[in-house]
């Protein structure tokens, strides 16, 4: 997984580098560049080579591709290039992502920051850990932050509403932060740079969170939807609609108590 993800990164970073993106939009202003396009194309030819049975949902590729990804043992879920708009707007906030799922539960990950070169992965029982571009190998774990108070908080730059606004204002927290590429967010979080991430309305696809879960995860983290529930990689629909909430378990706890007060009031719903 890991070095399919590199080899994408390489193509990603040529296309970034040369200049001619061939940005084109999806729906609105949903943008996708030359590189999305031969990123996937990378990815899931290599994905099937090495393992042919596997299903791959893969953002760039038609839905019939999926297969019996609802049903199969294990799934992959590929965003070949996460934060395409920084990506357009030369932010260098994107990653590429790979992530493996086990019935319906993302259990590894591969997380590939481009313009730096680190290599960000994580697996059930086996921690998390960042290689950087040199070849040091280091592991990573979220924040010891107990509230709020001290909490710094990294949100979407780009989809932000009122409502939106104002659930994260009850969290009262030290400090939000901007940033770019949902899977780099989380991956913020799993080395502890940031302490939560948030957002409460839709938040990307399956393919931008299955990496990241399972790498925040094997770095001590709890990742869920923001009401708590766990994501489901057998669902159907495979939209995040109800947002995303990744932090080490105190502050996750903390969050929805005060994000949804009404609902929770002790340890949070994970399966």
């Amino acid at each position: 997984m890991r070095a399919i993800a590199e080899g994408a990164a390489r193509i990603v970073m040529r296309v970034y580098e040369g200049g001619d993106m061939n940005v084109e939009y999806k729906i609105g202003d949903d943008p996708v560049t030359r590189a999305d396009k031969e990123a996937n194309a990378y990815i899931v030819e290599n994905l099937q080579k090495e393992f042919p049975d596997v299903p791959i949902v893969a953002e760039e590729s038609e839905i019939a591709s999926y297969g019996a990804y609802m049903t199969s043992p294990r799934a992959f879920f590929v965003d070949p290039l996460d934060g395409t708009r920084d990506f357009v707007a030369r932010t260098n906030e994107f990653a590429v992502m790979l992530g493996l799922a086990e019935a319906g539960r993302a259990v590894a990950g591969v997380v590939v920051e481009p313009v730096t070169g680190n290599v960000y992965f994580g697996a059930e029982g086996c921690g998390a850990f960042c290689i950087s571009r040199a070849g040091a190998e280091r592991p990573i774990s979220v924040s010891s932050a107990t509230t709020f108070a001290e909490a710094t908080v990294t949100v979407s730059r780009s989809h932000r509403s009122a409502s939106v606004d104002a659930d994260l204002a009850r969290l009262a927290a030290k400090e939000l932060r901007h940033y770019g590429s949902a899977g780099l967010k989380s991956i913020r979080v799993a080395e502890g740079v940031f302490d939560a991430y948030v957002h409460t309305s839709t938040s990307g696809y399956r393919w931008d969170a299955c990496a990241p879960e399972a790498i925040v995860r094997a770095a001590g983290g709890i990742y869920t939807d923001s009401k708590g529930a766990p994501m489901n990689y057998r669902s159907k629909n495979l939209e995040n609609s109800t947002g995303v909430l990744a932090a080490n378990p105190v502050l996750h706890k903390e969050a929805l108590v005060r994000l949804w007060p009404s609902t929770h009031t002790g340890a949070p719903k994970i399966a």
